[in-house]
């Protein structure tokens, strides 16, 4: 078992400062490097959690918050319909060139820790499936988990819409695409367009449709999965074991565990 640490940084960026949390193992060493993207309504506990598992098997996960411009640091909104609300009215207000700048930050700051090994990931839920998508744009991402991604298909993610299905012919690494055959989110049309898109590109990819409500992987409210859910952790952590590698534990610890600011 590995035990984790967790801390907090503030990144520049030209939306402002984005607090990022970072989980990432206790042991001291280098480890691979993954932006874990939330949901919308931000870092929640089940968001934390995931974050857990995945510092646990060996990674430095950061995690943005993902509406920074628009709330106040450490800003969580409830799973209920005015959480609902206000995440999605500020999906469709933020700039997309500022989510694709959050992204270069959070990537950039993985980059420059030495307890890092430059072997950068991407993993996201929901609406941060699509932001993990587009951070696969970027060249240093060799890997990328992507869960049930909202809106790709649409073209819908900020307020003049998004090039995602356009400019998926920048993406280079590797592509872990996991859908729920019964999210109304998105329906059948909408996998198989974002599918023809990855196969007309002969993109490198794995592509599972379970059968799940949208959010089936939340360990929080009435659709969680926990027997999909854990199959498809296993699924998470022998891809980025393959695409990231191991960590060097025989490092000296270079990371503090206390908060940064």
């Amino acid at each position: 078992m590995i035990i984790v640490n967790d801390e907090y940084v503030t990144l520049d960026t030209p939306n402002g400062p984005m607090r990022t949390h970072i989980v990432r193992p206790a042991a001291p060493g280098r480890y691979p490097g993954i932006v874990f993207y939330s949901e919308i309504f931000q870092i929640t506990a089940p968001i934390r959690r995931t974050a857990a598992m995945l510092a646990g098997h060996g990674y430095i996960v950061a995690m943005p918050e993902i509406y920074h411009e628009f709330e106040p640091a450490g800003t969580v909104f409830a799973y209920d319909q005015a959480g609902s609300d206000r995440g999605n009215a500020l999906k469709t207000t933020k700039e997309l060139s500022s989510y694709d700048a959050d992204a270069r930050a959070a990537l950039d700051h993985l980059k420059s820790r030495s307890d890092c090994t430059g072997h950068l990931g991407a993993m996201g839920i929901c609406i941060g499936g699509h932001l993990a998508f587009r951070a696969a744009m970027n060249p240093d991402v060799l890997a990328t988990a992507c869960f049930y991604a909202t809106d790709i298909h649409k073209g819908s993610l900020s307020k003049g819409g998004d090039n995602s299905l356009e400019r998926t012919k920048d993406i280079n690494g590797e592509l872990l695409m996991i859908w729920g055959r019964q999210d109304p989110h998105i329906p059948l049309e909408g996998r198989m367009a974002v599918l023809a898109r990855l196969n007309e590109l002969e993109k490198k990819f794995s592509w599972h449709e379970v059968n799940g409500a949208h959010a089936f992987m939340r360990d929080e409210g009435v659709r969680y999965d926990p027997e999909l859910a854990h199959t498809l952790y296993d699924l998470v952590f022998n891809f980025f074991h393959r695409k990231l590698g191991e960590g060097d534990q025989s490092a000296q610890p270079t990371a503090s565990t206390e908060t940064r600011h």
